[in-house]
């Protein structure tokens, strides 16, 4: 690296659901020319085949077994990862709400998480990247040169995710419990809980736009790669 060339910092975003992480990471990735490695996504893979493979959300051991015979692997492109799992794009499919719901329950398993852990440090390790996820700033990057902890109101996050997937009348009130459900998981459990690491920006972006977080954010990536 020569005196020409800015160090490639590691950025951690961390929060619950709704708060903003995902979007913001995206647009700050493609900002800095950065990957955008999406921890959630990864969860979400794992999730996928495990429904693919009738494997139980609460067995461990098959679902350890289950990663350490999956390639998952995030692509960039110019509108956001592609998610490929065993080499099939499953971009969209991760995002639908039963695998989102898995995808929650497989993270509370600590065996899981150690081995996801493993790969999002190895995909990281040469800076570069900015990750999102609950537990980046306190597990997988400790050390990360930027930490920040988006947050808002729990009724606004609820709303946004509605909106986020167009939801209204029973089908909302069904995701709007979910949402609370994967906050006490994360929030509570035993392995890597949701908690902004002590040298974390915390952000409340429960009034702020976007392009307001996202300034935020960007000021202090500056003052870091000054």
């Amino acid at each position: 690296m020569t005196d020409s060339q800015p160090r490639k910092l590691i950025i951690a975003i961390d929060g619950p659901a709704g708060a903003g992480k995902s979007t913001i990471a995206s647009r700050l990735a493609r900002k800095l020319g950065y990957t955008n490695l999406e921890s959630g996504a990864m969860y979400r893979a794992l999730a996928l085949k495990a429904i693919e493979w009738d494997i139980s959300f609460d067995d461990e051991a098959a679902l350890v077994n289950l990663a350490h015979d999956s390639r998952i692997h995030l692509e960039p492109t110019s509108t956001g990862n592609r998610v490929l799992l065993d080499n099939h794009d499953v971009t969209q499919r991760v995002r639908e709400t039963d695998v989102t719901e898995g995808a929650s329950r497989v993270s509370v398993h600590p065996k899981v998480r150690e081995w996801m852990v493993a790969r999002q440090q190895e995909m990281g390790a040469g800076g570069g990247i900015v990750m999102e996820g609950r537990d980046i700033g306190t597990k997988v990057f400790p050390h990360a040169d930027v930490k920040i902890f988006l947050d808002a109101d729990p009724v606004v996050r609820e709303q946004r995710r509605l909106q986020q997937q167009r939801l209204s009348g029973p089908a909302a009130q069904v995701s709007a419990a979910e949402l609370r459900q994967r906050d006490q998981r994360d929030r509570t459990r035993a392995t890597s809980p949701l908690v902004a690491a002590p040298d974390a920006l915390q952000l409340d972006s429960t009034k702020m736009s976007e392009d307001e977080v996202l300034k935020r954010v960007e000021e202090l990536v500056k003052v870091k790669l000054a």
